[in-house]
């Protein structure tokens, strides 16, 4: 494996990153500090696992120290767990979720208005 496909690997996480959950900054590195916390644990350490793998890349003599297979193994958790994501679900979804909840809970409170004001008379 080149250091050009490792390189690779990391901006591939790094833009699934980006379009999945909304991080920001550049490169893998400021990426999982913009919200890597948003992660997994395994799934955020086999990304770090992939970041420094990148950075021991640009090296030639650190490039024939890394291990392969765990590289590979690495990418694979992150790829599968980020492309399963709808893009920005953690934001969006919460969102929709607390708007859903209000919506449902002032329209049972009109209900209960109209029924109370109906049944006293008013109406």
């Amino acid at each position: 494996m080149s250091a050009i496909s490792i390189q690779q690997m990391a901006d591939r996480i790094a833009s699934l990153m980006q379009d999945r959950l909304g991080a920001r900054g550049t490169g893998l590195e400021a990426k999982l500090a913009s919200c890597g916390r948003a992660l997994p644990r395994k799934v955020r350490h086999a990304a770090k696992a992939v970041a420094e793998a990148a950075a021991m890349a640009q090296n030639p003599k650190l490039l024939l120290q890394i291990d392969h297979a765990t590289l590979a193994q690495n990418y694979d958790i992150c790829l599968h767990h980020l492309m399963a994501l709808k893009p920005y679900s953690g934001f969006w979804s919460g969102t929709l979720a607390v708007a859903t909840s209000i919506a449902v809970s002032l329209l049972v409170l009109a209900l209960l208005l109209i029924a109370l004001l109906r049944w006293r008379g008013l109406i």
